[in-house]
């Protein structure tokens, strides 16, 4: 205690305020009490000399509280004693008179200090923030400028000391605002449009948005988070769809409209590859790697939503997804769904509802279908029922129960809007309804096998398709070739009794698609199409249905010129293997023949390897997959 002393005498000397030798003698000698007092007394004398218009005292005071380089003991150890010092004279402390001081102090970066000097600093911080409201803001700024270090420690966030450093701040950052908090109730408020104002535009480094974003997410989950979480979420979502629709695909995709939309699945590579030597996901993380590894916002984007990710999976532990799910509906409808260019950023909806289909997954799905049912903006309408339609069709993790159930509420409806109408063809006039019948088409396309393996689905759903495909509006005929094809190939297969008219284009759309699509291309919008960010990819593909998966079961009755009956087996393609589930024939209840298809299909591995990719054989000359564009405009 007696070097404390010393070296507190030495630095009240440095500041110019000179204490007697028996004075410090008798400091050594005593309680840190009597060195506090005096502290006290010399720093509000230098205070009070600002307002008196003798302004060297206060000059040195300012300088103590400045940047350094050379951070030694004793100027650390300066530092602590005069923040101390100043928290216990904050009624002395003038806005006006001593604002290049408190401009020194509130400009401090914690980042290139240690934990004494945080002490000292945020004890402050609370000081200022409950003594005046008029530093209320000045302090919450203070403390969001803290979420990000300074440049010149970025190279340090991914060693040891770095990563002890980001942990000490952030933890100092949010105890002092939630302890502002418990003392200025209305500063929740200010602190919300504080962070937001201040959010980090796209273009900033990655690790300084990734570490404002994090610190923004544990305001979300913390102690405040009832009065700011919402708002932080809200701001989140917003800056993905932000450099979502920054990414462009001109440079990515290659338009090949004699293909069609399921031969263009993200699994169908580009280039020469050995298959010998690389499997699926090599493949994958290769094409990848040679579109992204130099787009900076990709990469932002992926690895901000892989927080995303990590944050709900927190949230689902401590149980309060369904709560943080009604914001991100919120940020759906307010945003995303009306974002036309987004790719990515809806995946994180996806991702909540696989974390807990019944609530989350259901929510989603009726959230889509009302939107549906009573947008009054038709583009919104036809965006809601494209994305129930993506959803319905690759959601692994929805029962077949589910998927038929929503399926069926759809046919309905394009059964009414047929029995109003008496017209022909008419995209424009008609395009809600062309949207609606091919979402139908599309969902089926992935689902029809087991959704028609239950006879009471099937009976009910066939009357609807007949119906509405044979109605003079003839959906046939207007909706996207590559759907109608692909859906009527896999109708003939599974003895569904739909028109036979159809003269195949081997066209991708044709022009009433581009019709009834509209300026915005709706018709070509499938919003979960497979997630092409690397690290983003790891949390949604074992929840996901590729195309591949849903091709390979129908293969080996493509060329079978007497179909595939209900009784026939169900064959589902898995890595390097088949599996079989016989239908035995007996006579089930309907509810007996979900819960059994749901239970046999929750138990199969549905990722072929390479060889087996459409119908058994990788096809190197098709083009990169254009259709894996929710992105209408980038036509």
């Amino acid at each position: 205690m007696m070097t404390f002393h010393r070296r507190i005498a030495t630095q009240i000397n440095i500041m110019g305020m000179e204490l007697h030798a028996e004075q410090s003698d008798y400091a050594e000698m005593e309680n840190v009490e009597i060195s506090d007092t005096m502290l006290f007394y010399h720093v509000r004398v230098a205070l009070k000399s600002a307002v008196e218009g003798d302004p060297d005292k206060y000059k040195q005071l300012v300088t103590v509280m400045g940047p350094d380089e050379r951070l030694v003991p004793e100027k650390v150890a300066l530092m602590v004693t005069c923040l101390k010092a100043l928290s216990g004279s904050v009624s002395c402390l003038d806005i006006v008179h001593h604002q290049s001081l408190i401009s020194s102090i509130l400009k401090m970066s914690m980042w290139n200090y240690g934990t004494d000097v945080m002490d000292a600093l945020m004890e402050l911080v609370i000081s200022l923030a409950t003594f005046s409201g008029q530093y209320v803001d000045l302090c919450l700024e203070m403390l969001v400028s803290n979420f990000m270090p300074p440049d010149s420690f970025i190279s340090l966030l991914n060693q040891s000391r770095g990563i002890l450093r980001k942990g000490q701040v952030i933890d100092h950052v949010h105890k002092t605002l939630i302890f502002i908090a418990e003392l200025v109730p209305l500063s929740p408020l200010r602190l919300e449009r504080i962070i937001t104002e201040r959010m980090p535009h796209i273009f900033t480094k990655e690790p300084l948005i990734l570490i404002y974003v994090e610190n923004m997410l544990k305001l979300e989950s913390g102690e405040i988070g009832d009065r700011v979480g919402r708002t932080m979420l809200l701001a989140v979502m917003d800056r993905l769809i932000d450099l979502d629709v920054d990414i462009a695909w001109d440079d990515i995709l290659q338009e090949d409209f004699t293909k069609g939309i399921f031969d263009m699945e993200l699994e169908d590579l580009e280039g020469p590859v050995d298959v010998g030597q690389q499997d699926g996901d090599e493949l994958r993380i290769s094409w990848m790697e040679r579109y992204f590894s130099g787009n900076l916002n990709a990469q932002k984007l992926d690895s901000l939503m892989v927080l995303t990710f990590e944050h709900l999976n927190f949230c689902k532990e401590s149980g309060r997804l369904r709560q943080v799910f009604d914001t991100l509906l919120q940020s759906f409808q307010q945003t995303v769904l009306t974002a036309y260019k987004s790719k990515f950023a809806q995946f994180v909806l996806f991702y909540a509802c696989s974390l807990d289909p019944e609530n989350c997954g259901r929510r989603f799905a009726d959230t889509l279908f009302h939107k549906f049912k009573t947008s009054r903006y038709p583009e919104w309408r036809m965006s809601a029922v494209a994305y129930l339609a993506s959803y319905l069709a690759r959601a692994k993790f929805l029962p077949i129960s589910f998927v038929a159930e929503y399926l069926e509420s759809l046919l309905e409806w394009c059964s009414i809007y047929c029995s109003n109408q008496s017209g022909g063809i008419n995209p424009k006039a008609h395009k809600e309804f062309y949207a609606a019948c091919q979402a139908m088409m599309y969902v089926l396309c992935f689902r029809m096998r087991s959704v028609l393996a239950v006879p009471h689905i099937r009976s009910r759903i066939s009357k609807h398709i007949e119906d509405i495909l044979r109605h003079p509006l003839s959906p046939l005929m207007v909706c996207l070739p590559s759907i109608v094809e692909e859906f009527l190939r896999l109708a003939k297969v599974t003895r569904l009794d739909v028109p036979d008219n159809f003269v195949s284009s081997n066209l991708l759309e044709s022009e009433l698609s581009m019709a009834f699509g509209g300026r915005e291309r709706l018709d070509m919008f499938f919003p979960f199409d497979p997630c092409l960010l690397m690290r983003s990819d790891r949390f949604i593909r074992p929840n996901f249905v590729y195309w591949s998966m849903v091709r390979s079961s129908y293969d080996n009755d493509e060329d079978d010129d007497e179909g595939t009956s209900d009784e026939d087996e169900i064959e589902i393609c898995t890595a390097g293997k088949g599996m079989n589930i016989a239908n035995d024939g007996a006579a089930r209840s309907y509810d007996q023949d979900l819960d059994e298809f749901d239970n046999e299909m929750s138990k199969m591995s549905i990722t072929p390897k390479v060889a087996q990719w459409f119908g058994g054989e990788l096809r190197t000359d098709m083009q990169m997959p254009s259709r894996i564009r929710p992105c209408p405009d980038s036509l």
